[in-house]
């Protein structure tokens, strides 16, 4: 994958300054993962369907936080 240029930032930033998430960029065959706050430094890539199956794990129910 080259350098993205399709950056977005996490809709779960954080308060203040908002810069306390990731940042993540896709193609059609990779997505992309970098700190908002180092976004020069290394990204981790992964295959499109390794990360969205990653995505889909997080959304169950029981791996979020008790309410």
């Amino acid at each position: 994958m080259s350098t993205p240029d399709n950056w977005h930032k996490s809709s779960y930033s954080g308060g203040g300054d908002g810069n306390n998430c990731v940042e993540i960029a896709t193609s059609s065959t990779h997505a992309a993962v970098r700190d908002s706050k180092a976004p020069a430094r290394a990204t981790l890539t992964f295959p499109t369907a390794a990360f969205t199956r990653f995505l889909e794990g997080l959304k169950e129910p029981d791996r979020r936080e008790p309410a």
